[in-house]
């Protein structure tokens, strides 16, 4: 039961896996938003405009989240999603849009191929840490989103079924997602591969600058800069003020929506986090407190994997038995039908022979 000791330490794991992974995720747009404002515009990309930009970010997505879901939450999602796709859109058609669709096919069967491979892959007899800043790093940050980005998308998803679900939640985004890197990503290599920009050497002074000096190296190179730095802060607060919302929700014992005033506490809490990890150690300092705040919880999705998987067993063997039971019932509705049917026509059978 979640008011039991079990369900209050999965309560706190999953509180502070969210507090953290949101922070840290706001502290990386930060320093990505700064520099694409010092790069576009020449503002210098310090510790000021970076506590600027957090307390931007904290009002805009403290505003979505106290209008509540149906409104700011909703209308601010919708935005972010046709401002995506504009960006989308605009690379594919303006890049190398013949080498981009060959990326995506060439990548998704790979990936499809090698994903048992690539999942348990650890390199333990080579020094290169390629393995853990990047495999185990994004795992790690993932799952530090897990408990809110669950909660919040089993809370708009109420009466769908398990496959709109599946088809909604993990399928449709997932395709999204390979697409995605696809043209942004394949674009990237292009340009590498046939000189038209040096992105590893934009790399090597940060990355993020990078997705910046690829657009200095496509038409409209301004329209595309513009774009991306609104989306970077749009994508940001559609997850924190669904992410507010959650840490709201699992921190009160009361049902339905969480009072304003925790809503704002947690608002407060997650903008300041991020700043004292970007004043403390910068990107060194996020990394190491995502991968902190996903043990514990990555533990714990062991457990929640199997009490899914208990859950939906549950109720399939509920279903199961209830449409046993509906069709006996028809079936002895049937036989009653049949047997009247039949007295029926013994009685006119024998006042025939008496006739």
């Amino acid at each position: 039961h979640h008011r039991g000791w079990i369900g209050r330490v999965v309560n706190i794991a999953a509180v502070v896996a969210t507090a953290i992974g949101v922070a840290t995720t706001l502290g990386f747009g930060t320093i990505q938003i700064a520099a694409g404002l010092e790069r576009v515009f020449g503002l210098h990309a310090g510790a000021p405009l970076q506590l600027v930009i957090i307390a931007v970010a904290f009002v805009l997505y403290m505003a979505s989240t106290l209008s509540g879901v149906d409104r700011g939450v909703k209308w601010l999602s919708n935005f972010n999603l046709a401002l995506a796709a504009v960006l989308l859109l605009l690379v594919l058609v303006l890049g190398p849009t013949g080498a981009i669709f060959n990326t995506f096919t060439t990548t998704l069967g790979s990936y499809l191929n090698q994903l048992v491979t690539m999942s348990l892959r650890m390199s333990p007899f080579s020094s290169s840490t390629w393995v853990a800043d990047w495999t185990i790093f994004y795992w790690a940050w993932w799952i530090s989103w897990a408990p809110f980005v669950g909660s919040f998308i089993a809370r708009i998803s109420r009466g769908r079924s398990v496959r709109e679900f599946v088809i909604g939640v993990v399928l449709a985004p997932t395709l999204l997602g390979f697409f995605w890197f696809s043209v942004f990503g394949g674009t990237a290599i292009w340009m590498q591969i046939f000189g038209q920009a040096d992105l590893v050497q934009a790399l090597g002074n940060g990355y993020e600058t990078v997705l910046f000096t690829m657009f200095d190296s496509m038409p409209l190179p301004l329209l595309l800069s513009c774009i991306a730095l609104v989306l970077l802060m749009i994508f940001f607060v559609t997850s924190a003020d669904s992410a507010v919302l959650v840490l709201a929700s699992m921190s009160t014992d009361e049902a339905g929506d969480p009072p304003p005033k925790r809503k704002l506490a947690w608002g407060v809490g997650v903008a300041l986090i991020a700043g004292a990890l970007l004043l403390a150690g910068g990107l060194d300092a996020l990394q190491g407190m995502i991968t902190i705040a996903a043990l514990p919880f990555a533990l714990l999705m062991v457990l929640v994997m199997v009490s899914l998987y208990r859950v939906l067993d549950q109720e399939y063997t509920r279903e199961r038995r209830q449409a046993q039971r509906q069709r006996h019932m028809i079936d002895a509705w049937i036989a009653r039908e049949m047997a009247a049917q039949e007295e029926t026509q013994a009685e006119a059978a024998r006042a025939h022979d008496q006739d």
